[in-house]
């Protein structure tokens, strides 16, 4: 039997929801440590200020803290990864490699070499266990965690026989967690989780998973955490607040003008790269039509190659099916994908039902603005299933 606390290291970032889940933690008798991951710290980012805070916050709840300097890794493993995914022509999602490479890979491993039983994060996201329960363990008041850290086996939505045309897909040693979107809907982190293993899940606590945001701040404010009303952060981390995205781009990627061309091919315009522009982007490019031909144009594809930017109208950036190079599935075995889900090409983007087809994701009904590079994550009713990379 297991002698002491459980030991567990908690991501402090600076805001509010990681606070607040170090306060809930503690509350609950764990042996908690706070850790703040420094990741980036360059001119536009707010690295100094977001670490005092986590100071602060670590200092006020009584608890260890630490500093760990992932620069470097974050530095080749996301920002590198992140450029040379748009010198390809592709939108990726650098959120959901942090988390994947760096929160719930180096963070983790670190944790576990210094001891740590888990690690915990702010996440607005669930586990929910059938087979595994490491509260069960404890004894006393921690085993009242399970309540408050992870959801009840019941409440976990059960997986759903093979369809027809499905496909599965088997892990060695997969468990039975299961990653459940947060209570408050308009938070759900989810998305940026889709791509972690059981391992990772296994080893992970989101403490406010169960709580509304309002909830979280007010709880924040009544134990006296200065981030209470912290606003919180936006956008790309690493390109921080003082930067355009174009500016960002240009230290590494150089102008180079290429041809707007129409869906049939036709040249229209020119653009400045194709690095520089999303699909459904309606401007930034130029087009060389008199004011009363040009239609609303938006950006349908880009390709690379060619360094060719083609445009056409709304109807024109509408899908009805896409393919992912594979599919990263949390529960391993257990999971079938096929008919009765529904899926999401970015955070907080529409849930669309879908059939998933082995590399073919089938919508119900046409979605804008699916870009290669870009995660399509599964859902089958609150749980999240998993993720694959769009394809080009």
């Amino acid at each position: 039997m297991r002698r002491g606390k459980i030991k567990v290291a908690v991501g402090i970032s600076g805001g509010v929801d990681s606070a607040l889940a170090a306060a809930l933690l503690k509350e609950k008798g764990f042996d908690v440590t706070g850790v703040f991951m420094e990741c980036w710290n360059e001119p536009g980012c707010r690295t100094d200020e977001d670490r005092k805070d986590a100071l602060k916050v670590a200092l006020k709840l009584k608890i260890p803290f630490k500093v760990l300097d992932f620069k470097k890794e974050y530095k080749r493993k996301v920002v590198d990864w992140f450029f040379g995914q748009y010198q390809k022509g592709r939108t990726p999602n650098p959120d959901i490699v942090c988390n994947r490479e760096i929160k719930f890979g180096r963070f983790l491993s670190w944790a576990e070499k210094h001891g740590f039983d888990y690690i915990a994060t702010g996440h607005y996201a669930r586990i929910s266990q059938t087979a595994h329960m490491p509260f069960q363990k404890t004894t006393g008041s921690l085993a009242s965690a399970s309540d408050l850290l992870r959801t009840r086996p019941a409440e976990s939505p059960k997986a759903t026989p093979a369809q027809p045309g499905s496909v599965s897909f088997s892990v060695k040693d997969a468990g039975d967690l299961r990653l459940l979107q947060g209570v408050d809907k308009q938070k759900d982190q989810t998305y940026f989780l889709a791509l972690l293993t059981q391992k990772q899940l296994g080893k992970a606590m989101f403490p406010v998973g169960h709580m509304l945001k309002s909830q979280v701040r007010r709880e924040a404010k009544k134990r006296g955490l200065a981030v209470w009303d912290k606003k919180d952060s936006t956008g790309i981390c690493f390109i921080g607040h003082d930067y355009r995205f174009d500016e960002f781009l240009k230290r590494r990627i150089a102008e180079h003008p290429g041809e707007v061309v129409d869906t049939s091919g036709k040249v229209v315009g020119k653009h400045r790269g194709v690095e520089f522009y999303t699909i459904g982007q309606r401007h930034g490019f130029e087009v060389k039509l008199a004011s009363t031909q040009r239609p609303k144009l938006y950006v349908v594809a880009k390709e690379a190659k060619t360094n060719r930017l083609v445009v056409g109208s709304k109807k024109d950036l509408k899908r009805g099916e896409f393919k992912v190079e594979g599919w990263s599935l949390i529960g391993g075995p257990r999971i079938t994908l096929g008919a009765g889900l529904r899926v999401r090409i970015r955070h907080q983007g529409e849930l669309t039902g879908c059939r998933v087809l082995g590399k073919t994701v089938k919508l119900k009904k046409l979605v804008e603005g699916v870009a290669s590079g870009q995660v399509a994550v599964i859902y089958r009713g609150e749980e999240c299933l998993g993720g694959g990379v769009i394809e080009d």
